[in-house]
């Protein structure tokens, strides 16, 4: 890849398809509340590629099956809602534990996959609110939620130390803190390392300086899937989960890697609307997005995402939705949400399981 690293997964950019023939990267972007509550003079300097913020009046414009459809205006709100991808333009990024070959057991595979099968993306927006809005502690909360939901019972048989690796964000210590939950359950001795990036997480992961970690379907594919076979490498992972999971068992193999299955929870690139939004327009998907608005539309991401198949690019050619304006701003942090909920945007790229999304 030659974005620079990601600052909050350890992953350079990610997302994409395949109808692009090729595989996007993005720049991802921090989550703190200050940056959900606070307009930053950032805001105003964010439109210079575009015009943020922009517009139209709302009135109608023909559709090309001489339908007519509105000019649909930003509608400012603090309650954010993603719009279902409902053609599938987004790589799946389902949480899955990625195991160390030589430190796996059926004993510990199953305490994992105990945690893949309790967990929903709904479920982990939960607990995201929690750590990063209501600031309680990421083992606090993995505690909470393992004994809530029964992750813990009927697991018996580990037994050896367990180092389960987390990457710099709170959603990952989370997630490695329930899986640590369980693998103590289960008999092991486990603790947590918070290691950084996925450029250090994932060579620690392949030399058995960690023994799990919590991985996103996708990402990882394509992390293994360019280390090993180069960056022009075609893509493997796509919008089909099982595909996907398929081709990244078979790479995991290459480096010593195995896997427990794919949580339905996914942490994956997103579109959000206000909900005042949707509900004015009457919108829930992508697809009745484009036909509900023939103008008016602008659209805030991080600054590449004019280039990316998986941002401007395919909103365009997927759905066939026109925008009038792009506003650069960062990768679902802050400035996007921010612009959103004050009326700036009308349509900005968040992830799917962001705190500060409406359940």
């Amino acid at each position: 890849m030659d974005d620079p690293p990601d600052t909050r997964r350890g992953k350079g950019c990610r997302g994409g398809t395949q109808k692009a023939g090729t595989m996007s990267t993005r720049m991802l972007g921090t989550l703190s509340l200050a940056g959900l509550l606070l307009v930053t003079p950032a805001l105003a300097a964010c439109g210079e590629s575009g015009s943020s913020g922009t517009k139209a009046k709302p009135s109608a414009t023909a559709g090309s099956g001489g339908d007519e459809k509105a000019a649909c205006e930003a509608v400012p709100g603090e309650e954010l809602v993603v719009l279902e991808d409902d053609k599938q333009l987004q790589t799946v990024d389902n949480v899955i534990p990625a195991i160390n070959a030589e430190a796996s057991s059926d004993e510990l595979v199953a305490a994992l996959d105990a945690v893949s099968t309790a967990l929903t993306t709904e479920q982990l927006i939960g607990l995201n609110k929690q750590t990063d809005l209501e600031r309680k502690t990421s083992p606090n909360v993995a505690k909470e939620f393992a004994e809530a939901e029964g992750i813990t019972e009927g697991l018996s048989g580990g037994s050896g130390k367990i180092v389960i690796g987390a990457f710099n964000f709170s959603e990952s210590q989370t997630l490695a803190n329930l899986y640590a939950e369980a693998a103590k359950a289960a008999g092991f001795d486990a603790s947590v390392k918070t290691v950084g990036n996925r450029e250090v997480v994932e060579p620690a992961l392949e030399k058995g300086q960690l023994d799990v970690v919590p991985e996103y379907v996708g990402t990882l594919t394509e992390f293994i899937n360019k280390a090993e076979n180069g960056a022009e490498a075609e893509p493997v992972a796509s919008s089909d989960l099982d595909a996907t999971v398929e081709g990244l068992m078979q790479l995991g193999e290459q480096v010593g890697l195995v896997f427990g299955q794919p949580s339905e929870a996914a942490d994956q690139n997103a579109f959000a609307v206000t909900k005042a939004f949707a509900d004015q327009y009457g919108v829930a998907t992508l697809s009745e997005l484009a036909e509900a608005c023939g103008s008016g539309l602008v659209l805030g991401g991080p600054p590449e995402c004019p280039e990316r198949p998986f941002c401007q690019p395919g909103l365009e050619e997927t759905y066939g939705l026109t925008f009038d304006s792009f506003s650069s701003l960062d990768a679902g942090g802050p400035l996007s949400k921010t612009a959103l909920q004050q009326g700036e945007v009308t349509l900005a790229l968040v992830f799917s399981s962001d705190a500060a999304l409406s359940g």
